[in-house]
């Protein structure tokens, strides 16, 4: 509902309760006039009103009558009016029900997204924990395997210069320097 029909039902509802004092005021005027008419007619008193105030009387009760068909007419109207307003009303706050829900469920996924992706992002990370703790496990039984290799060729005596001069492989000296340090798997995520 915009602005412009806020101003407008309020102008009807003066209007109407404009029509609803002046119809109880003609309703009173009526009922006085109906109740001087009883007594007259109760009391059988030879009353006869002259015929140019009966002729008034009518006249006036007649244009009463119109007025107050016409200012039923109307009320009838606003009446519909207010319906259809009311029905209109009833529709947008369903609306805003429905869009507040939205909203709801729309913030709540959202609080979830960050532990919907960590929690994806450490199932994909699992896989490739495991396969670098395999590759630093092999890496470590390499190395151990290569320090008993030249520690047995040590013991022996023969460096690998003097038995293939020919072949010059470079091999590392394990004896002088330090076992690498194994690779950090992320462990706090």
């Amino acid at each position: 509902m915009n602005q412009t029909q806020t101003p407008n039902i309020s102008i009807l509802k003066a209007e109407v309760a404009r029509f609803r004092e002046e119809l109880n005021t003609r309703d009173k005027l009526v009922q006085q006039l109906s109740q001087e008419l009883f007594r007259l007619v109760k009391d059988n008193t030879p009353y006869a009103p002259r015929p140019e105030v009966a002729g008034d009387y009518r006249a006036e009760v007649r244009l009463l009558r119109e007025q107050l068909q016409g200012v039923e007419q109307q009320v009838h109207l606003y009446q519909a009016q207010l319906q259809r307003r009311d029905v209109e009303i009833q529709h947008l706050r369903q609306t805003i029900r429905e869009l507040t829900e939205r909203g709801q469920m729309l913030e709540q996924v959202i609080r979830e997204l960050p532990k919907v992706y960590t929690r994806k992002f450490a199932e994909r990370l699992a896989p490739i924990k495991s396969k670098i703790m395999a590759l630093q496990s092999e890496n470590r039984q390499l190395q151990a395997d290569l320090v008993a290799v030249t520690d047995r060729i040590a013991s022996r005596g023969i460096t690998l210069q003097q038995q293939a001069p020919e072949l010059k492989l470079d091999l590392p000296d394990i004896t002088q320097q330090h076992s690498p340090q194994p690779l950090t798997v992320l462990s706090h995520v």
